[in-house]
C-alpha cells in the first residue's frame, strides 16, 4: 500500500464517486416507465382528457429527471474537473 498516491487515491475515489452517482439514473428510468404506463392507461379509459393527462404526464417526467441529470453532473464534475485534487497541491 505504501506505492499509492495521495494524488492516485483521490482519483480512485472520485471513480467510484463517480460510478455511485450514475446510480441514480436508475430511479428516474423506473418511475417514468410506470408513469408513461399509466398516462396510457388513463388515457385508454377517458380519451377525451388525453390533453390533460399528456401535459401532467410530461411534466412529472421533466421533474423527474431532473434528478438522472444532477447524478450525470456530478459524475462528470468528479471524472473531469475533479475540484478534490486541487486540494492536495
Amino acid at each position: 500500500m505504501s506505492n499509492i498516491t495521495n494524488e492516485g487515491l483521490v482519483l480512485a475515489c472520485s471513480a467510484i464517486g463517480a460510478g455511485l452517482a450514475m446510480i441514480a439514473g436508475i430511479g428516474p428510468g423506473i418511475g417514468q416507465g410506470y408513469a408513461a404506463g399509466k398516462g396510457a392507461e388513463s388515457v385508454g379509459r377517458q380519451p377525451e382528457a388525453q390533453g390533460d393527462i399528456v401535459r401532467t404526464m410530461l411534466l412529472g417526467a421533466a421533474v423527474a429527471e431532473t434528478t438522472g441529470i444532477y447524478g450525470l453532473i456530478i459524475a462528470l464534475i468528479l471524472l473531469f474537473a475533479n475540484p478534490l485534487i486541487r486540494l492536495l497541491g
